[in-house]
């Protein structure tokens, strides 16, 4: 069941796109709950630091990687995961996509999570109807 035609949050501010995610780490089984932002100019997805320590992984044990961020060059340390895909106007039914083996940047001075192109939406078209206050995602 695709995403469709769904509210435009204003969960991190005004009109953002957001999605309830399950991250999980394949290799300790461990889970996070939250939202994610779906982040257009994200080249990867990340999470906060903590996130992932919360997760299990040993985080300065992941691929080290540097990126550009808005506020200037921030060190990474990359980690597989999985991803969860929740529909927004129903987080609690069943999962509506499934992504695998997801190479999740895990950053340090990060807040929420991002949902950027590797990895998330490189598998999707996101259509947005900003003027209706919707957005579309399809596998």
């Amino acid at each position: 069941m695709p995403i469709r035609n769904c509210p435009i949050s204003s969960l991190y501010g005004n009109n953002t796109l957001t999605l309830p995610v399950k991250i999980i780490n394949p290799h300790t089984g461990l889970a996070i709950r939250t939202n994610g932002l779906i982040d257009t100019g994200a080249t990867e997805c990340a999470i906060p630091a903590r996130m992932a320590v919360m997760l299990g992984h040993n985080l300065t044990r992941g691929i080290r990687n540097s990126i550009n961020t808005g506020n200037g060059i921030s060190e990474t340390y990359q980690h597989t995961s999985t991803i969860l895909i929740y529909h927004p106007e129903n987080p609690d039914a069943q999962i509506i996509y499934y992504l695998d083996n997801v190479l999740i940047d895990c950053m340090p001075n990060l807040k929420i999570v991002l949902l950027g192109v590797n990895g998330f939406l490189s598998n999707f078209r996101l259509d947005i109807d900003y003027p209706n206050g919707r957005f579309s995602l399809i596998r």
